[in-house]
């Protein structure tokens, strides 16, 4: 847009601070599109499925707290404004992410993971020094990273019970904005990775998971 090019970079500093509350805050950020589960019924699952189902939801809504900030540190370093561009729209959809899970978490009785603060402060600082070696780096991140996303959610729609619509529905929906921004990172020009940075992504999310779960 053109007012873009007017922002200073305290105005700047003072967008990605409003960004990580809007992020951060329970219930704060409003998705652009409806959830994906509201057309679906309620299953009646067991205390163990709901936990079970609940911890998954948490992974993907740290998973989203974690794309957030590295799209928000990103779009701050970018040097070419139509990359910074496609870093915020991105941004954007992953806002309907972030409430969706959250929702879905409440309603099976749940909250999101108390690590939420730790993984956005990492993650804007994976983001923003990606973004200060090349644009280049920075769409190949993204792509990167949005393939570990994919995988996960593949994953963990194996593990929802079947009864669970609402859930699946939400995961489905994430799948497919997900693979789309990998895919428009890599036509952007994105570099991609070789297998062994991939893989010490791919270690460093396990920690990720396993640690949100259940906190």
């Amino acid at each position: 847009m053109a007012s873009e090019r007017h922002f200073s970079p305290l105005d700047r500093v003072l967008l990605q601070a409003d960004a990580a509350l809007r992020t951060l805050l329970p219930f704060s950020g409003q998705p652009g599109r409806p959830s994906p589960a509201i057309v679906e019924p309620e299953a009646e699952l067991d205390p163990l499925q709901a936990q079970h189902v609940a911890g998954l939801m948490r992974i993907n809504h740290t998973g989203e707290v974690c794309a957030q900030a590295l799209y928000q540190g990103q779009a701050l370093t970018a040097k070419l404004p139509q990359v910074r561009k496609a870093m915020e729209h991105a941004a954007d959809e992953e806002i309907d992410h972030l409430a969706w899970c959250e929702q879905r978490i409440r309603q099976l009785g749940s909250q999101p993971s108390l690590l939420n603060p730790l993984f956005y402060g990492l993650s804007f600082g994976v983001g923003a020094a990606a973004g200060l070696i090349s644009d280049k780096v920075s769409l190949g991140f993204v792509a990167a990273t949005e393939d570990q996303v994919v995988k996960h959610l593949d994953e963990h729609l194996q593990q929802i019970p079947e009864a669970d619509r609402k859930s699946r529905a939400i995961l489905e929906q994430m799948r497919v904005d997900e693979e789309q921004h990998a895919t428009s990172a890599l036509e952007a020009g994105g570099l991609r990775f070789p297998a062994p940075i991939k893989f010490g992504m791919s270690l460093l999310s396990k920690v990720m998971t396993k640690s949100t779960y259940r906190i």
